[in-house]
């Protein structure tokens, strides 16, 4: 069977990812209202009722918003380092709790096997509770998102050079950001180890690190304010270039939209 992919949102407006197989998915975050996902879905010919679990990347409101009520719904468990878990306890933008029948852990770099998906947590540097990517293995296809990290570290950068199908923060140019309105508490939070990932870091670390086994890059979690699909595009294709790499023959290169759901991709 193969493997579906699709954005349902991807920036401070809301996240959610779905990865499919078969008659069955998960959804990466919730940070978009049900209704806006469940519509998404229908789009797709997918049914609500075919979400089985939602894993969270971390505490912060634009992932987690709907976490409770799409668990209440769909009774559905949510998985989520034990930190994080008591990070959305205190949000206050979550409306409605998880029920603690549907409550469930995970450890950082221990695979968990979810019917046919093997799902490994691991740590990222941000400024949540609690932060992790997910590498997601499906027989052969290894599927890999970072979304809201600082910096690539040794651990993250282990995970995503195993990818096939990768999902990579792209949240700023860093030009845009340094003569934007940002104050500047914001500028160093956004820039810092524990804050985002800029274009050009993006684009460096992909150019420099590409192997032959990756066939999709998906760019996420873009700043309004601080960034623009086509800038996050040019950047990582120019340093391709740059290295030889060709996007559209050697890996697909896309840039996921902030409030408008992706095409369902099929890996």
């Amino acid at each position: 069977m193969e493997l579906r992919f699709m954005s349902i949102g991807s920036g401070s407006c809301g996240n959610c990812y779905y990865i499919g197989v078969g008659d069955y998915g998960i959804l990466i975050d919730a940070g978009l209202p049900s209704k806006t996902i469940r519509m998404a879905l229908k789009k797709e010919g997918i049914p609500f009722e075919s979400i089985c679990a939602m894993f969270v990347t971390h505490d912060h409101a634009d992932h987690i918003k709907a976490l409770g009520v799409i668990s209440d719904k769909a009774k559905i468990p949510v998985y989520a380092t034990r930190d994080v878990h008591v990070g959305i306890t205190k949000n206050y933008c979550v409306s409605k709790p998880i029920e603690p029948e549907f409550i469930r852990y995970v450890e950082k770099e221990e695979p968990l096997t979810f019917r046919d998906l093997v799902i490994t947590p691991f740590e990222v540097p941000h400024d949540g509770s609690d932060n992790v990517g997910y590498f997601i293995e499906y027989g052969d296809k290894k599927f890999c998102i970072a979304t809201d990290l600082g910096e690539i570290t040794e651990t993250v950068s282990y995970y995503l050079d195993r990818a096939n199908y990768l999902v990579l923060e792209a949240n700023y140019e860093e030009q845009m950001l340094a003569m934007g309105r940002y104050p500047d508490f914001l500028k160093v939070r956004v820039s810092g180890a524990r804050g985002h990932l800029s274009n050009q870091t993006t684009a460096k670390y992909l150019a420099s690190h590409f192997n032959e086994h990756l066939k999709y890059i998906w760019l996420c979690h873009l700043s309004e304010e601080n960034n623009h699909p086509e800038l996050a595009y040019k950047t990582v294709a120019m340093e391709f270039g740059d290295y030889g790499i060709i996007p559209g023959k050697d890996v697909q290169l896309n840039v996921l939209k902030r409030t408008v759901p992706s095409q369902m991709y099929k890996l």
